[in-house]
């Protein structure tokens, strides 16, 4: 067994949930949450690229912070058990992350190491320099829009994932799609939360 695998093992992952839940906590504190698209597209047999969208009627400034303040996003983001900043060997952005899942009625722990690069204030692109996916990056791109006197953002998530053999990859296809509609949505209430205070 690797040491990745008893890290992994290790951690405790309170963080896992149904999605049943996971709707109702997030629903808990909004009058209506907007609609989010997501789009399952199939690259390779086993590799798929996922992106979700979501309208957030707020300035692209206000959803950069949220999207930044890296080590607080288990505080808010459904199924991620640990988020810390590591030391880059170049002086970039790297993160450890944990996400946690209700599989099956078993929690399944899966960890990434990501390098980050921001450009500010369009987007933040990631890749996996380690962890329990054969591939795993993405972006996050922020769109501002105006209708009349309104100001927002379009925010758009995006990962591409090659799972290991031992993962099935319609599961893993169906529960990510739904953690980033539930992640787009955490997002939209927490910067709707920040700006009312």
């Amino acid at each position: 067994m690797t040491k990745q695998n008893n890290t992994i093992e290790n951690f405790d992952c309170q963080a896992a949930s149904d999605d049943t839940s996971l709707e109702n906590n997030l629903a808990a504190d909004a009058v209506a949450l907007p609609d989010v698209a997501v789009q399952i597209e199939k690259i390779a047999e086993r590799q798929r690229q996922i992106t979700a969208k979501v309208q957030i009627p707020r300035p692209v400034e206000q959803i950069w912070k949220v999207l930044t303040d890296y080590e607080a996003l288990p505080e808010f983001i459904p199924n991620l058990a640990k988020s810390c900043r590591l030391e880059h060997p170049q002086g970039g952005i790297r993160l450890e992350q944990i996400g946690s899942q209700r599989l099956l009625k078993f929690n399944f722990c899966a960890r990434v190491v990501l390098d980050l690069e921001e450009c500010f204030p369009k987007e933040i692109n990631f890749s996996m320099v380690e962890g329990d996916f054969k591939g795993f990056s993405g972006s996050w791109c922020l769109e501002p829009y105006s209708l009349g006197e309104d100001v927002g953002t379009i925010l758009c998530y995006t990962i591409q994932v090659w799972p290991k053999l031992t993962m099935p990859v319609t599961i893993i296809e169906r529960r990510l799609s739904n953690d980033l509609r539930l992640n787009l949505l955490a997002i939209y209430q927490r910067v709707e939360q920040l700006a009312s205070i």
